[in-house]
């Protein structure tokens, strides 16, 4: 395709002729331009090297494997790039960063990518990851995504994608959708996509988010009504809604202070069913076109079964799960929201304020 990273990196240097040139006519004395120049020539230079390194090595199979990892939201952010990367032909799997560092430590070597995620880029996961790749015979390239430039990860990774989602004091809310984001693109680098088309879609994202949340406070009493007498929180949906379910369920803990469980649609069949009653409540995802059907059914199904539930998709009646339809990558980004109004539902019903750190704390520094 035109605009892969590295046809993107041979126009640049196509173009830099010009200014290379331009550089000894500057208003400058000799030494000076000839500075100037050498170090664009340099600079250029990195990328020739980095173009064929891409090229090479990321768009022409030279890596065995791709593991993704992460802790916490940020790995169930990898979801969605792990299901685009199998369907392009890589191995690619998900392994959470303590596994990783502590079991699974064979996989760091030089034909393995890794990708890791990281809102801070210093968890003591991430830590140990880079102090182990570091001393390592053969050492695996990482592609690191962070919110954090100066972290242990974002330094030592062999490239970096800087999400600069700006500070966050409390559970992974703006870090976690702009970590969907940057991946989606990463997603389309590596699988050579159009980047140009890839950067239009995500422009959709914002403008889809901020009008949802127009009404965010009738979405809030609704759901405190809705989820008054419920003890028993479960979100489930396929393919790249498993992202949602798993990092929702994780943030209405940490937000709320409430058990909510995050599995697929087919997992619940297999016993959590037997939960049904006046006390649970199951949040569906309609998700992906491919399983949507599927999904729907469970939704019929539970009703039928008298239990209490609602899907979160464009058809559906219930306010705060009407999602517009943006697309698959923007979708990801949508389904966030709803989840997002039940802990603040949940924190409203207890009377505490979401959100607020009282036994962790946002970094987590110890393993």
């Amino acid at each position: 395709m035109f605009l892969t990273v590295p046809m993107l990196l041979t126009w640049a240097r196509i173009a830099a002729i010009p200014l290379i040139a331009g550089v000894f006519h500057l208003p400058f004395d000799d030494p000076t331009r000839n500075v100037v120049a050498t170090a664009m020539f340099i600079v250029f230079a990195l990328t020739d090297w980095l173009d064929g390194w891409l090229a090479r090595r990321l768009n022409q199979g030279r890596f065995r494997r791709v593991v993704l990892t992460g802790m916490g939201s940020s790995f169930h952010a990898l979801y969605p790039l792990t299901l685009q990367l199998i369907s392009r032909g890589f191995t690619a799997f998900m392994v959470e960063t303590s596994e990783l560092v502590h079991y699974k430590h064979r996989l760091l070597d030089s034909r393995t990518l890794i990708v890791a995620v990281s809102q801070s880029g210093q968890s003591a996961e991430m830590v140990r990851m880079v102090r182990l790749i570091q001393t390592s015979r053969q050492r695996s390239p990482v592609i690191a995504v962070t919110n954090t430039p100066g972290s242990p990860l974002a330094r030592h990774s062999t490239a970096a994608v800087l999400t600069d989602a700006g500070k966050e004091f409390s559970v992974s809310c703006k870090t976690y959708v702009s970590s969907l984001m940057a991946l989606n693109w990463l997603g389309d680098v590596l699988c050579e996509g159009d980047l140009r088309r890839s950067l239009q879609r995500l422009k959709h994202a914002g403008p889809a988010a901020a009008a949802y949340l127009v009404h965010w406070k009738d979405y809030v009493q609704q759901l405190a009504e809705v989820l008054k007498s419920t003890r028993n929180l479960f979100l489930v949906g396929r393919g790249s809604s498993l992202a949602t379910v798993g990092a929702g369920a994780l943030i209405i803990k940490e937000s709320a202070h409430f058990h909510a469980e995050g599995m697929s649609s087919a997992a619940f069949r297999h016993g959590p069913v037997e939960m049904l009653g006046s006390e649970t409540f199951v949040l569906i995802f309609a998700g992906d076109a491919k399983t949507r059907n599927l999904n729907q059914r469970l939704l019929d199904d539970i009703r039928q079964k008298r239990g209490r539930t609602e899907l979160v998709s464009k058809k559906t009646s219930f306010p705060c799960c009407h999602l517009t339809e943006h697309g698959p990558c923007i979708l990801q980004i949508l389904e966030m929201l709803p989840v997002q109004m039940i802990t603040l539902a949940l924190a409203l019903q207890a009377g505490r304020e979401p959100g607020r750190f009282t036994l962790a704390s946002k970094v987590t520094t110890t393993e």
